[in-house]
């Protein structure tokens, strides 16, 4: 960890969710002026979209998991020298990947692939991962060591479906059919390499539905915040000086389930992690380290 070169990770599965909490952090880096290096999570995939494709047909014939889940996809030892080179240096290396039309005007490269990689601008306060990966860990990288703060986004498992089969179908026009087969396909690989990454994080948001989501592949719409409770968990809650008085009073309609857990409307999601998140900054001392 590196209080002069903080990283903060958020790691999720596809569809998990974790745009909301970086929506959160963003709001928090503008109120209080800070400076944020973003590194995206399928910038370090290993294959572009076209040569993607290629490796799963031959996965497939070859009757073996692969995934972009797995480590055979992406670049775990470029992410986390990112890592290991920010928090020592406040500089790194990095790329985009490109999803759509709109990011290939801004660019310009075709949806689908990668840019060049690039140094990265100097003078950044922190560096900030959203993606699959950031607390990942395997016999030959630990990306979780290097993370000032680590927050894990974990919705109910058929939330997640419904979640990423809507926006895969609506924002990069995949037909529901294929998705789901890559929902198929990643699963070995889901609960070998992104469920264990929820072990090593410092704090949990976990999205349940309060409506019928029992058949995610034929829901016809995503539960809405109002039809969701938040399950919060904190791994060591003494470490953050968590006032959970404080967050009760705050947010109506909250209850604890457990001594290191917060149970949170849906639609108090947004509040209630700009709330901790700021808190858990505080208690880091990384704000007041970088106001200074």
């Amino acid at each position: 960890m590196s209080k002069k070169h903080p990283l903060i990770v958020v790691t999720g599965s596809s569809g998990a969710g974790t745009s909301t909490v970086k929506q959160a952090f963003q709001h928090i880096f503008s109120r209080e002026g800070l400076k944020a290096l973003v590194i995206e999570g399928d910038s370090y995939h290993k294959y572009s979209r076209v040569e993607m494709r290629k490796q799963i047909k031959k996965a497939d014939k070859a009757a073996r998991t692969f995934s972009h889940f797995g480590p055979e996809a992406n670049l775990f030892e470029e992410l986390e020298q990112c890592f290991k080179s920010y928090s020592e240096t406040g500089m790194c290396r990095q790329r985009y990947y490109v999803h759509s039309q709109e990011e290939q005007e801004l660019h310009g490269v075709e949806p689908g692939n990668f840019t060049e990689w690039q140094d990265v601008p100097p003078g950044t306060d922190l560096l900030f991962y959203e993606g699959l990966h950031g607390c990942i860990k395997t016999d030959t990288v630990d990306l979780s060591k290097y993370a000032d703060l680590k927050v894990g986004v974990t919705p109910s498992v058929n939330l997640e479906w419904i979640q990423k089969i809507h926006r895969d179908s609506a924002e990069r026009g995949h037909e529901v059919e294929a998705v789901t087969d890559t929902i198929l396909r990643r699963m070995y690989d889901y609960v070998n390499y992104i469920t264990p990454q929820f072990a090593r994080t410092d704090i949990n948001f976990q999205r349940v539905p309060v409506v019928d989501t029992s058949h995610p592949f034929m829901a016809r719409d995503i539960p809405t915040p109002d039809e969701s409770l938040v399950v919060i968990r904190f791994a060591r809650p003494r470490n953050w000086n968590i006032d959970f008085g404080y967050y009760l009073e705050r947010l109506a309609g909250s209850w604890m389930s457990r001594q290191n857990i917060i149970v949170v409307p849906g639609g108090k999601m947004g509040m209630a992690m700009e709330m901790v998140m700021l808190d858990m900054l505080s208690t880091l001392g990384i704000i007041e380290h970088i106001r200074r």
